[in-house]
């Protein structure tokens, strides 16, 4: 059933060819500076459906398996759509990309896997992993941005924010892995 909070999820799906459509150059034969503007406004918009979805699922109670499902789904396809974006263009280090969409699938899979043993809350959210995402939040639309603004670089504190997170990606897999460990040892 489609409700609200669903629909700002598949919105932030939707921002997906949007970005790839506002960023690469061949695509929008508009000048680079307003290309990186409109693909920061496209994440920003992505990144609060994020927020929002959430927030109005739990709040009005229209929380659905589906919907808990399809989230993160949309979550690590804009973020890794970006991250390989800013790749090409040489903003993000490859190490940084390789981090994170590596723990993604990661945790994923471990996310899945706990959960088929039915112990899918021992790896659930952490505040480690809600730092991680508002940092690479943060990051993104500074990096897509790519120039001043206000008299700030965002390109470098886009740069210094990723790099961040990516600590905190590492550092919160580490955790889930962890909390994980005894139920890995188990499964052999």
């Amino acid at each position: 059933m489609m409700n609200l909070p669903l629909f700002l999820t598949w919105a932030r799906i939707a921002c997906i060819p949007l970005l790839i459509i506002a960023f690469v150059p061949q695509v929008l034969p508009i000048p680079e500076e307003g290309r990186n503007t409109l693909s920061a406004i496209i994440f920003i918009i992505a990144a609060v459906t994020d927020w929002a979805d959430g927030y109005l699922a739990r709040k009005w109670n229209q929380t659905s398996n589906f919907g808990a499902f399809l989230d993160p789904v949309a979550d690590k396809l804009i973020v890794s759509t970006a991250l390989i974006l800013l790749v090409a263009d040489g903003r993000v280090s490859e190490l940084v990309t390789i981090i994170i969409i590596g723990r993604e699938i990661t945790i994923s899979a471990l996310r899945e896997w706990m959960a088929s043993m039915g112990k899918r809350k021992s790896v659930a959210v952490n505040m480690i992993g809600k730092f991680k995402t508002a940092a690479q939040l943060s990051a993104i639309p500074m990096l897509l941005y790519g120039a001043d603004l206000g008299g700030y670089d965002m390109r470098f504190w886009g740069t210094l924010l990723i790099w961040i997170a990516a600590a905190l990606t590492l550092w919160s897999m580490a955790y889930y892995l962890y909390v994980a460990w005894p139920d890995l040892k188990e499964s052999d």
